[in-house]
């Protein structure tokens, strides 16, 4: 993913550097050629420049600066068969094409650094990402799982989108996603806060409000530590889903703390769990008349709940549309968490026509009719 450097030996060994070095290599060749064969009062020497700048849209400086010294060689082999190389019209053209060249292969340094900056960039920024948000096992309990998560910022690959999925006290299995207020690495200390209290208290808390409740607290502590105050004085908070999934049963619990609501498929039908008595985002820091109140739902073996942040549904086409998902979801024949996976980010894709422009993501859950299982299990 990241850019690589290549060197001549590297490039050459690959069919298509093979190919795509012919075509400078056949510049200074049919340059030269031409300009021998062209009247004294004809210069075409000054072209052959185009052969090291041709070169570095593809490779690296290295080969870019051997293609310019090719390139200067060809000059000075014109020059001597057309007067020699003391005339002043020929010093003019080598010392120009030397100073260009060596600009090129300036310019193609420049542009490598910084790809590998930007490798490094991205290496730590996946690095943090799966510290921060490790990736939930395929199956924890009588659940299988699948998710995806599409940061806006292409450069770091982590954005301010969170979600994790824990084992509880009882036969259960806690889950949560959320989306911090803002993007980008500021949101990495916000998210890291929750999701390192959810973690400790799936197991516990008892029952889910107080695990909410705890979440809320632990966010409020924390928060003038981990938000970037000085340059987002604004309000910090976390829009949160956090469920509670018996293994055994066939009803579960969640709280919305200003969330998108959940999409259930039964039956090949799609149903939006709209909270009853929705919460407020976790950061409100007590908030008055702030409460965490359970609202009960059927979730039945075979069924598939969706989760999602709100960069999914607000992911506008070219014309401005938003995302239907609900209505893509229930048109998709897919039968398993990876198949409806695959085909709502294909869709996501295609809807919006690049990469969408804010950290969106989707957690797709199934309960099977494996209740024997009561640890995680990594498939």
């Amino acid at each position: 993913m990241g850019v690589q450097r290549r060197s001549m030996d590297r490039l050459l060994q690959q069919p298509s550097g093979r190919g795509l070095v012919a075509i400078p290599l056949a510049l200074i060749i049919v340059i030269t050629v031409v300009d021998i064969h062209s009247p004294a009062d004809i210069h075409l020497g000054p072209l052959l420049v185009i052969a090291p700048a041709l070169t570095a849209s593809f490779a690296g400086p290295w080969l870019t600066a051997a293609i310019g010294v090719l390139a200067v060689a060809a000059q000075v082999f014109i020059a001597v068969l057309h007067g020699g190389l003391g005339t002043s019209n020929h010093i003019a053209q080598m010392a120009a094409l030397t100073v260009l060249s060596a600009l090129v292969v300036f310019v193609c340094y420049v542009r490598e650094r910084r790809g590998r900056q930007l490798s490094r960039a991205r290496s730590v920024a996946e690095t943090a990402q799966r510290v921060l948000l490790r990736p939930p096992p395929r199956r924890i309990g009588p659940l299988r799982v699948s998710w995806l998560y599409l940061a806006a910022e292409d450069e770091t690959q982590i954005g301010g989108d969170l979600f994790a999925i824990a084992r509880a006290a009882h036969p259960g299995t806690r889950v949560i996603i959320g989306d911090v207020r803002g993007k980008g690495m500021a949101a990495i200390g916000e998210a890291s806060v929750v999701l390192g209290a959810f973690r400790e208290g799936a197991h516990r808390y008892a029952t889910l409000p107080e695990l909410t409740a705890a979440l809320e607290e632990s966010f409020c502590r924390n928060l003038e530590d981990v938000a970037d105050t000085r340059h987002d004085p604004g309000e910090h908070f976390i829009t949160s889903l956090v469920l509670d999934i018996p293994d055994h049963g066939s009803q579960a619990q969640m709280i919305n703390c200003g969330h998108p609501p959940p999409l259930l498929v039964h039956d090949h039908q799609v149903t939006a769990l709209y909270s009853r008595r929705p919460a407020p985002p976790l950061g409100m820091c007590g908030l008055p008349g702030a409460s965490h109140l359970a609202d009960a739902f059927p979730f039945e073996t075979g069924d598939i709940l969706l989760l999602y942040t709100d960069g999914v549904i607000e992911a506008r086409s070219p014309t401005g549309a938003f995302y239907p998902l609900a209505e893509r979801v229930a048109s998709f024949s897919a039968t398993s968490p990876d198949a409806l996976l695959r085909d709502i980010h294909d869709d996501l894709l295609a809807h919006v026509g690049e990469q969408p422009t804010d950290d969106a993501a989707l957690l797709v859950i199934e309960r099977t009719a494996s209740h024997h299982l009561h640890r995680p299990h990594v498939e």
